[in-house]
Parts: structure tokens; sequence; C-alpha cells
């Protein structure tokens, strides 16, 4: 880590609105968490500097990022619209899913086809992440993936 300031210390999902989801997701969620606090930049612009403890929820049909400081202080809190990730995260969860069925039945060849158009759209999702939060937090692109990541798990209903 470079920079100690310049990171999300803590992050949480609000889940209220998770009825169901399979080991792999949930596999998935905690990774994404792990890697994510492992190595991330993260810092609000125009300050103040972290590092910072995150929830992320979907609010009134939204992103909603509450940042706050290591006493639980609040910082900023920010909103996205969901309708540009819509068909995105729609298209990664059903290439995720059809990854993890081929992993069960399918040739290395056809597993790693899918594996491919599957990062191919996790980057894409984590570009547009990177892009809608441009002018409110500086992060790298790993951050990002792992940021789109939760964003994922945040929309799976059921």
């Amino acid at each position: 880590m470079s920079d100690e300031k310049a990171r999300i210390k803590e992050i949480h999902l609000d889940e209220r609105t998770v009825v169901n989801r399979t080991a792999q997701v949930d596999h998935e969620r905690k990774v994404a968490i792990y890697d994510l606090l492992e190595d991330n930049h993260f810092d609000l612009v125009g300050g103040p500097e972290g590092p910072y403890v995150v929830r992320l929820s979907i609010e009134e049909n939204r992103l909603a990022f509450d940042v706050r400081d290591e006493n639980g202080t609040p910082i900023k809190r920010f909103m996205l619209a969901l309708s540009p990730f819509r068909s995105i995260v729609r298209e990664y969860l059903m290439v995720c899913d059809s990854y993890f069925k081929a992993i069960k039945t399918s040739s290395p060849s056809q597993i790693e086809a899918i594996d491919m158009g599957r990062r191919g759209l996790h980057n894409d999702g984590s570009e547009v992440l990177e892009q809608r939060l441009h002018e409110k937090v500086e992060l790298n692109h790993n951050t990002a993936r792992r940021l789109f990541t939760l964003v994922c798990v945040l929309h799976i209903r059921a």
C-alpha cells in the first residue's frame, strides 16, 4: 500500500435486501472485500483525507456511498444513478452463472472462453464505476474492480 491515508480501512455492505445468494457469490463477496482491504487506493476529491470507512447500499434506485472517518464520523455521502450499471451488471451476473455451471461440466477451453468474457465485462463495469466516481473519488483500477464486484453483489435479490 503506497498511501496509508488514501484508502478504505473498512467496508460494509447494506445487505438488508439480500434474500439468498449462492455459495459462489458469497465467496466472491468475501474475496473482493478481503482484496480491497489489503490493497486499495481511495481518496475523496477535495478531502478530507482518510483512511475511510465506507458503507455501500442501494437506496431509492441509486448506489449510495456513505464515507466516514476511522471513528465513524460522517465525512461525505453521495449517490450514483444505477441506470448506467444495469445492463452491464445483468450481463456480468449471467456470464458468472454460466461460468460457475461450466466449471462443473465443460472443457477447459470452454471455461477459459467464458472466463475471458466474464473478465471483459468486469473490466467494463469497473471503468463505468471509475468514470461515475471521477469527480468524487480518486481510485485505481483494482479498487474499482473490487468495488464493482460489491455493486454486483448488492444487485442480487434472490
